[in-house]
């Protein structure tokens, strides 16, 4: 997912977090499930803890089904 971001394969919007943002309620409100979470850590390359401090560029994808095609 990160070679497809940097390549320009995906797009991608930025969010910047604040104190107490989680990836699965930031996947939830921009994505629309928070199962989505692990996207949203792959893409912006911040590993897979949901607890994010403030300050974190996330990146969020503008099209879930680029990131189907991409990863199957």
């Amino acid at each position: 997912i990160r070679q497809a971001v940097r390549s320009g394969n995906i797009k991608t919007d930025i969010y910047v977090t604040k104190e107490g943002d989680r990836l699965d309620h930031i996947a939830a409100l921009r994505l629309g499930s928070s199962k989505y979470w692990w996207i949203l850590a792959a893409l912006s390359g911040i590993g897979w803890g949901l607890q994010v401090p403030p300050g974190i560029r996330i990146l969020i994808p503008t099209s879930l089904n680029t990131i189907k095609r991409i990863v199957g």
